[in-house]
C-alpha cells in the first residue's frame, strides 16, 4: 500500500500490529492509541467493514483471513457489514485525548461510530 506510515516496524510485524488493532477495535468499539496509529487503524478498519458489506463468500473469506479472531470475523460480517449497509465510508471515529504523560506521544481514542 503507497503512502502509509512505516511505525517503526518491519512490514510484517506492523502488518501483525494492525491485524491486531483492527480485530481489537472490531470486538469491543473502541480502543485507546498514539494518534497515528489511530489513523492506519482507522484506514484498515474502514477497507474491512467495506469488504464485508458486500456480503459474497470471497468478501467474506477476505475478512476472515486479516481478521485473527473468528468470532470477530463473524461479527463483522453478520453485524458491522449490515449495520452500515448504506453508508459510504466514515465508520470509525478519531478523538484526540492529549499528550502521554511517559513520553507525550499525541495520543487517541478511535470508535467505531
Amino acid at each position: 500500500m503507497p503512502g502509509t506510515r512505516k511505525l517503526g516496524r518491519t512490514s510484517d510485524h506492523r502488518m501483525a500490529m494492525l491485524r491486531a488493532m483492527v480485530t481489537y477495535l472490531m470486538e469491543n468499539g473502541r480502543i485507546e492509541t498514539t494518534v497515528t496509529r489511530a489513523k492506519e487503524v482507522r484506514s484498515a478498519a474502514e477497507k474491512i467493514i467495506t469488504t464485508a458489506k458486500r456480503g459474497d463468500l470471497h468478501s467474506k473469506r477476505q475478512v476472515f483471513s486479516f481478521i485473527t479472531k473468528e468470532t470477530v470475523a463473524k461479527k463483522v460480517i453478520d453485524e458491522l457489514g449490515p449495520k452500515y449497509k448504506d453508508q459510504n465510508g466514515g465508520y470509525c471515529r478519531i478523538i484526540r485525548t492529549g499528550p502521554r504523560r511517559g513520553d507525550a506521544a499525541e495520543m487517541a481514542i478511535i470508535e467505531l461510530v
